[in-house]
């Protein structure tokens, strides 16, 4: 009995390397894709804020309130017209649950004040340098003035002053691999850079008619 023999499997032919072309355009889409997504809630969040910091007469989420409370520091806290300034931070934070960041230290004659301050937060606190008898003033804002602080970068130190470079070289890096994606879109190229350079002119327009 004969054996047949089956025929060798076509052979494919080789792929054809892309082209620099195809491989910047790909690698416009992923960095695209992937820096969209990454910095999709900053977007959402500097856009809402944005919205919020052009009305500040919308009254939801921005209730303030203040309280004023009186004491006396313990003994020690100052020594020969020298405060010490964590000392006093720490106890003040101890008894009224304060935060923020401590500033404008100052002794100026026979009154000593500091103040904490933090995004929609800010405590003052004056004291007595004979008797140590202080009062402290704490206004805490809403929600929404919070927001607006934080999108500010007022009172929020330097981890979210980083942030904010941060969010901004993405948002520019993802307009920019955006562009590029469109200069390979034959059909809708030329629509869509006229768009653009009608929507920056507009933009611009409108910037200087701001400034007056």
């Amino acid at each position: 009995m004969s054996i047949t023999q089956r025929p060798e499997a076509a052979t494919r032919p080789a792929r054809r390397p892309r082209t620099l072309k195809a491989r910047t355009h790909v690698l416009a889409r992923t960095l695209h894709t992937y820096t969209s997504m990454i910095s999709l809630l900053v977007v959402l969040f500097f856009a809402l804020t944005g919205i919020t910091l052009n009305h500040p007469d919308w009254a939801f989420g921005s209730a303030e309130t203040r309280r004023e409370m009186t004491g006396t520091l313990p003994a020690g806290w100052i020594v020969s017209g020298q405060v010490n300034w964590l000392s006093v931070a720490e106890e003040l934070r101890a008894r009224y649950s304060l935060h923020g960041r401590v500033e404008d230290t100052r002794v100026d004659g026979n009154e000593a004040s500091l103040s904490f301050k933090a995004p929609g937060y800010g405590a003052d606190a004056f004291i007595d340098t004979g008797t140590g008898k202080y009062t402290l003033t704490i206004d805490a804002q809403g929600a929404v003035a919070v927001l607006n602080d934080l999108h500010r970068g007022r009172d929020s130190g330097g981890a979210w002053a980083w942030l904010i470079d941060l969010s901004g070289a993405f948002l520019a890096f993802v307009a920019l691999t955006g562009l590029a994606i469109l200069l390979y879109l034959k059909k809708t190229r030329v629509k869509a850079l006229v768009t653009m350079v009608a929507a920056s002119v507009l933009v611009l327009l409108l910037m200087k008619a701001a400034m007056g």
